[in-house]
């Protein structure tokens, strides 16, 4: 799902002293980030609230496993840096699990699986992947997978902070396809009624993912808490009507 350069990352992991300054550290309370342009995974909804798939499983495994999980709203370009400096405990953001990641971060049990996939307009003639050649100007969001997914294709590669104003961008006009992952691709094609008609999904995921919540490198304590309301939250069916209620396969 959202992939970053980890040049940054790697430093920051160096010089800073391991859970340095974790919200856990100071009040008992397990803080995770999240960054909320990702409908159904996490979102602000129309009232200015903070919600979505991920932002109601970290405090559902808190309840599980006896301690406080809260989740607050940070910039995606910023996310992974301040958790290896120990700003937050946690990350819980759509991350993909990748062997670049594992070296600077632990993963729980993953909460979903996903691919990267290519939005275009109905009338589009592009119907797979395959068809972004000849330097098709596709939109994606900066950072993400689906960003660095385009690496291996000949494209004019259009970046934008949020994924839904590259959607908005190929509306109007400026862009043949946008690439994004299946899940975010089914919220605004198959729940948005703002674009019923409009859009639709060329083809099947070109890529497979494992989407987990990332923890600092060596925070076992946390990892374990994590996991085992994860493993709570699956045998007392609670895991699955909240991916129900939120759409996620």
């Amino acid at each position: 799902m959202k992939k970053l350069a980890f040049v940054l990352i790697l430093v920051l992991a160096a010089i800073c002293p391991v859970f340095a300054g974790g919200a856990s550290e100071d009040d008992g309370v397990y803080n995770f980030a999240t960054d909320a342009t990702w409908p159904p995974f996490e979102f602000v909804d129309e009232n200015g609230t903070l919600t979505g798939f991920e932002v109601e499983l970290i405090p559902l495994i808190g309840e599980h496993v006896g301690v406080e999980m809260t989740v607050e709203n940070i910039p995606w370009d910023t996310i992974f840096a301040g958790l290896a400096n120990g700003q937050y405990d946690g990350v819980a953001s759509g991350v993909t699990i990748t062997d670049e990641r594992k070296l600077t971060m632990d993963f729980s049990t993953p909460i979903a699986n996903q691919g990267q996939v290519v939005v275009v307009l109905t009338d589009s003639p592009i119907q797979s992947a395959d068809d972004l050649t000849d330097g098709a100007r596709v939109g994606v969001q900066i950072g993400t997978t689906g960003d660095f997914e385009l690496d291996d294709f000949d494209v004019d590669r259009r970046q934008y902070d949020d994924i839904g104003l590259a959607i908005q961008d190929m509306i109007n006009g400026n862009l043949e396809a946008c690439v994004c992952d299946s899940l975010i691709a089914s919220d605004f094609v198959l729940a948005n009624d703002n674009y019923s008609g409009i859009l639709r999904v060329a083809g099947e995921p070109f890529t497979t993912e494992e989407i987990a919540i990332a923890v600092q490198k060596g925070n076992t304590e946390l990892l374990d808490l994590i996991n085992k309301g994860l493993e709570m939250m699956m045998e007392d069916g609670s895991f699955d009507a909240l991916k129900a209620k939120w759409n996620i396969l």
